[in-house]
């Protein structure tokens, strides 16, 4: 006898099919019907846990959103030195992207940018968040005299966010035609090294 899945457990197989279909269709050709198909559901059977397309869509944010938190938090237990952390937290945005390439699909659509502001506020805040923890990070290296005291933690915050945002577009538009992490890796450490303080450019172990 087949066991009935639960309301949770059904919701999250629909955000799973539509993160995999936004991925493979793109986010503005995404269906209701073919959510159902995937899930082998009526469409109908998608509207009674999602009422609404926009209801979906705020689910997905959500997903991506828990996700992102928890890449985050470990990231940054990994080691109690800013750079170290700018870095690792840098890796672990790079491996979601990579392991979930629905993200910049979504995040360079139609639906995030014209048609649902729900789902657009929902990224932004993500993406504020991520800024701030790079900011509070690049203000403790400053602070220790690892990146230059002139710096100011916000700029050195935006750099390295346009520096994952536009590698993730490139990635995305090339076919995923490289490692987006190594490329990640390489060029993060090319801009921090000319943000590094004259001392802490001058220890190998500053730009490892």
């Amino acid at each position: 006898m087949r066991t009935r899945k639960s309301a949770e457990a059904r919701k999250a197989e629909i955000v799973d099919a539509a993160l995999r279909l936004a991925d493979k269709v793109g986010p503005e050709r995404l269906t209701t019907d073919a959510i159902a198909d995937a899930v082998g559901l009526t469409q109908p059977g998608v509207f009674r846990h999602f009422p609404k397309k926009q209801d979906l869509w705020l689910a997905v944010a959500t997903r991506i959103g828990a996700t992102m938190e928890s890449r985050w938090a470990k990231a940054q237990s990994a080691s109690a030195e800013p750079l170290d952390r700018i870095r690792a937290l840098v890796s672990a945005q790079l491996r979601l992207i990579q392991s979930t390439p629905a993200i910049p699909a979504i995040l360079f659509s139609r639906e995030l940018h014209t048609k649902n502001k729900g789902l657009r506020e929902a990224f932004f805040a993500l993406l504020s968040r991520f800024q701030r923890l790079l900011a509070d990070l690049a203000g403790q290296a400053i602070s220790a005299g690892d990146l230059r005291e002139e710096l100011l933690a916000d700029d050195v915050a935006y750099l390295v966010l346009g520096l994952v945002q536009g590698l993730a577009v490139r990635w995305s538009i090339s076919g995923r035609g490289f490692d987006l992490v190594a490329e990640g890796e390489r060029l993060l450490a090319v801009q921090l090294a000319g943000m590094l303080s004259d001392s802490c450019a001058s220890n190998p172990r500053a730009t490892s």
